[in-house]
């Protein structure tokens, strides 16, 4: 019985130890997640998501971003690191460019290249007929580790975050593993840039955001919006006038994990939630010695994303003008919204197809 118990006590010395002291790859820092208001409100729930359809992507899956040329035809990312070209009608996916890395946020340029955030290469230009230049892996000699999104402003500069300098999306062994290192430690490894096709170089306009993810240029050109997901708001950053060089919160406290942001029509900026807030990850911000805790337990009994179908669309001074979800979605992780004249293109983390809703059932 003596040998027993001492069994049982060197096991659970040893288990302590492990949660105590064992090394894990996030340093926490404390802060203070706002209250949860919920669903409430602009955010009260609803079905309106529920009338998308689904378009095939081949082989592929994760189509975490849209884009459409001046042909009209869409083009997708995935995670098998191919850009994905469907017909303007929706049909005949074909594998067009393999990035070899991980495809993120992508839009079109002024001279027809597709320009890519790629998580593992950085920031990508794929001319028309399929070549891959790089553009950009460093931002003021430092590594960019996470190209998370981009928009190409009118006067050629090309606006993309990168999401952690510290918890890259290849190091941490994908996509969704980083942004989890980056938002449990919260210590704003996150940035805006911007490359500057004169110069050939890209440099840093915003820093220490929480996971810097979406990023959309405004209508007016006059600023740009970044989603700081770890913080559930969205900032504006100032790119021209008066106060050229300044950031403000434009819309905080969101029910959801905000995901790529992109400019739609009629002054409409679209936001895609990727996720429900997590209430642990609210009641540990200020206990970082316990969430470093967390991060030692099993990876399935850590914090993740929870399926809910969630995407919005503010205006320019952040008022919520829309609202759309499905709360028992089969279409989970929206992670984009493209707005064309007749459809909604809602992308995804892990969906092996391509969604779209219909306007006309929106009145829009």
């Amino acid at each position: 019985m003596k040998k027993l118990l001492s069994f049982v006590l060197v096991i659970f010395l040893l288990i302590a130890v492990y949660f105590l002291v064992w090394p894990v790859p996030v340093d926490p820092v404390a802060w203070k997640a706002p209250p949860n208001a919920g669903y409430h409100g602009p955010f009260a729930r609803n079905e309106l998501l529920k009338g998308i359809e689904f378009l095939k992507i081949g082989a592929n899956h994760g189509p975490e971003d849209v884009a459409l040329d001046n042909a009209g035809r869409i083009y997708v990312t995935s995670h098998e690191g191919f850009i994905v070209r469907l017909q303007p009608d929706g049909t005949r996916p074909e594998n067009w460019v393999n990035t070899k890395g991980r495809p993120l946020g992508i839009d079109f340029d002024n001279s027809g290249n597709l320009i890519v955030a790629d998580a593992f290469r950085g920031l990508l230009s794929i001319s028309a007929t399929g070549e891959i230049e790089e553009l950009a892996k460093v931002a003021d000699g430092v590594p960019v580790r996470y190209a998370d999104d981009v928009d190409c402003a009118a006067d050629g500069k090309i606006y993309f975050s990168d999401a952690s300098t510290k918890f890259g999306a290849m190091d941490s062994g994908g996509t969704m593993e980083g942004s989890l290192l980056e938002i449990m430690e919260h210590k704003g490894n996150g940035r805006l840039l911007v490359y500057d096709p004169a110069a050939r170089k890209a440099k840093t306009m915003l820093s220490g955001l929480v996971f810097a993810n979406g990023v959309a240029v405004s209508h007016d050109q006059n600023y740009v919006l970044v989603n700081d997901t770890g913080n559930y708001r969205i900032i504006r950053y100032w790119i021209a006038g008066p106060r050229a060089g300044q950031s403000e919160t434009i819309i905080e406290n969101l029910p959801g994990f905000p995901d790529n942001i992109s400019t739609g029509l009629d002054g409409r900026f679209w936001v895609a939630l990727i996720s429900p807030r997590n209430q642990l990850v609210d009641n540990l911000s200020d206990k970082p010695f316990l969430r470093k805790m967390v991060q030692r337990m099993p990876k399935f009994v850590r914090p993740r994303a929870t399926a809910y179908g969630h995407i919005i669309a503010i205006d320019g001074r952040g008022r919520v003008v829309k609202d759309l979800q499905d709360p028992n979605t089969s279409y989970p992780q929206n992670t984009s919204v493209t707005e064309t004249k007749d459809f909604l293109y809602i992308g995804s983390l892990i969906s092996p197809v391509l969604a779209r809703l219909s306007k006309s059932k929106l009145g829009l």
